[in-house]
């Protein structure tokens, strides 16, 4: 009997080193199957984590995070250590430039001490992929940015990696701005831009990842492009929303200001355009920040998560001591600036939804307002950087290898002012 326990981790070991085989793909080369399983938090394996690069092409990884997007075959002469593809991500928040980076082997460090973790390294150097896109010159204040790759779609000759940008306050005239684009996976190229359907603003455009092309073809029409934000406050929703989206369908590439068709997968009450009674998610918080998501798929089990940082106790919109914020002056002193929605305490969370959740509202067999998480795994526990209970942004984007399994998420702040990439590895 003594034998058991490392008989059940070698196993456990093989079987996370052979991936997970993509979404339901058969070994005979047929058409890939569409999972009906639930993926649960206990399916995903923490594998440790990794340090970014040094700054490059005039911006830096400090205080970045805001999008990430995993390309397949990125890095083809990198080391054959089991994590091969790159990782595009989001640098400095002044600049929101584009860098491409190498995945080291994560390592879990006991003290969580970055100093024992490994390095990625630089595969191009950060790039202003906005340049000539035009409208989004006007994307300057506290801007957001949303990010996905694509292998080639119908009609087009190359991969896509795609963009999408918001601001905190769209009003007036930013209220307009056509959001959406694409580059080449070499950074040229930067097309666009396009708005998403009629919705708002507010619900569009910040967080991105790619649908597997069986349940896109089943339920969207081919919309491969999952597209979504959350806004504090509930402005673009009390709880993530997502859209499923095919710009190629609109011409390789759309014209400029072209208006994308858009299937909603998941869109709460807004607290600016709806009335009561809303319809939220539950424990829902205007002080929530859901940051990122991804569509993550293991034999014939999957879930669409999102990724941020969850407010739990009391929630007010104020100063974090507790003030609240009148409705009329006299106003309280706020002299660094710290006026939002607070909550007693933040943590660190992942949201699990059911795709066939998703598949009824794209079906109209569901209200976008009725799936419901089914599950949260709470990730404070391998974070470096928690400071206190009311300390925001423990998790910033993610992105995920659909082959391998792997799951990387960024931490902001955690290694002195740059980020850290955690990684989890979904049981196949």
């Amino acid at each position: 009997m003594a034998r058991l326990p490392l008989v059940v981790i070698v196993l456990e070991s093989l079987l996370l080193a052979g991936g997970c085989g993509g979404q339901g793909e058969p070994r005979d080369g047929g058409q890939p199957s569409e999972p009906t399983g639930r993926l649960q938090p206990s399916d995903l394996v923490y594998r440790g984590a990794f340090r970014l690069p040094d700054g490059s092409g005039g911006s830096s990884w400090e205080y970045s995070g805001d999008a990430m997007a995993y390309r397949p075959d990125g890095d083809p002469a990198g080391p054959a250590d089991g994590f091969p593809g790159s990782l595009y991500g989001i640098g400095h928040d002044w600049q929101k430039y584009v860098s491409e980076i190498s995945i080291p082997v994560p390592v879990v460090s006991a003290g969580r001490n970055p100093e024992e973790l490994n390095t990625a390294g630089t595969l191009q150097p950060f790039t202003d992929v906005r340049a000539g896109v035009g409208s989004l010159d006007v994307l300057q204040e506290m801007p957001c940015v949303g990010m996905a790759y694509l292998p080639a779609q119908a009609g087009q000759t190359s991969a896509k990696l795609y963009l999408c940008w918001g601001i905190h306050m769209q009003e007036g005239e930013e209220v307009h701005v056509a959001s959406h684009m694409w580059c080449e996976p070499d950074l040229t190229g930067a097309l666009g831009a396009w708005r998403i359907g009629n919705y708002s603003v507010y619900s569009v455009n910040d967080y991105m990842c790619d649908i597997p092309a069986s349940w896109a073809d089943a339920h969207a029409g081919g919309r491969r492009l999952a597209t979504g934000r959350f806004r504090d406050g509930g402005w673009g929703g009390q709880g993530p929303a997502l859209f499923a989206c095919a710009p190629w369908q609109h011409g390789n590439p759309p014209a400029p200001d072209t208006v994308l068709g858009a299937t909603p997968l998941l869109v709460y009450s807004s607290t600016a355009t709806d009335e009561p009674p809303y319809h939220t998610m539950r424990d829902y918080h205007h002080a929530d920040e859901w940051a990122g998501v991804a569509w993550l798929t293991a034999g014939n089990r999957a879930a669409v998560v999102f990724v941020g940082t969850k407010g739990a106790g009391d929630c007010w919109y104020g100063l974090p001591d507790g003030t609240v914020w009148p409705d009329e002056p006299p106003y309280p002193e706020d002299p660094e600036g710290l006026r939002g929605w607070w909550s007693t305490r933040f943590g660190g969370q992942m949201l699990f939804y059911d795709p066939a959740d998703l598949a009824a509202v794209a079906e109209g067999r569901m209200a976008p307002y009725e799936p419901q998480p089914y599950a949260t795994l709470d990730l404070d526990n391998v974070l470096y950087h928690i400071t206190g209970t009311q300390q925001k942004s423990h998790v910033a984007a993610c992105a995920f290898d659909r082959e391998r399994g792997f799951l990387y998420v960024f931490e902001p702040l955690a290694d002195g002012g740059k980020s850290l990439v955690h990684v989890w590895q979904v049981r196949p």
